[in-house]
C-alpha cells in the first residue's frame, strides 16, 4: 500500500505562490504515478496536474499551465506542485493521489487548503 500526506497550503494574496507537498510512505517503488486535485467549494473535484514516474513526464490542465510546477524529490519521496501567479479561482482543497502496482490501485491524502485572496 501507499500512504500519501499533503502539506503546504495556506493562505495567499492573488499573485502570489506557494509550494503543496506530498509525501509518500509504503510501497513508494510501486508508484506509476502522482497527481495533484483540487475541490473547490460547491464544485466538483478537478484534476490539476500529474507526474509519471516512468520517463518523469508531466502534464497539467490548461488553467494552470505555465504557472504550476509539479516535480519529484526522491530524496524525500515527496512529490511538490509549485504554484505561482495565484489567482481566487485557485482557490480550493488540494488533494495528492498515486496510482501505484501496474495501475491497480490508488491512494488519496486527506487534502489541504489553499485561499487565494483577491
Amino acid at each position: 500500500q501507499v500512504q500519501l500526506a499533503e502539506s503546504g497550503g495556506g493562505l495567499v494574496q492573488a499573485g502570489g505562490s506557494l509550494r503543496l507537498s506530498c509525501v509518500a510512505s509504503g510501497s513508494i517503488g510501486s508508484i506509476n504515478a502522482v497527481g495533484w486535485c483540487r475541490q473547490a467549494p460547491g464544485k466538483q473535484r478537478e484534476w490539476v496536474a500529474s507526474f509519471f514516474t516512468r520517463g518523469s513526464i508531466t502534464n497539467y490542465a490548461d488553467s494552470v499551465k505555465g504557472r504550476f510546477t509539479i516535480s519529484r524529490d526522491n530524496a524525500k519521496n515527496t512529490v511538490n506542485l509549485q504554484m505561482n501567479s495565484l489567482i481566487p479561482e485557485d482557490t480550493g482543497v488540494y488533494y495528492c493521489n498515486a496510482t501505484y502496482s501496474s495501475w491497480r490501485y490508488s491512494s488519496w491524502g486527506q487534502g489541504t487548503q489553499v485561499t487565494v485572496s483577491s
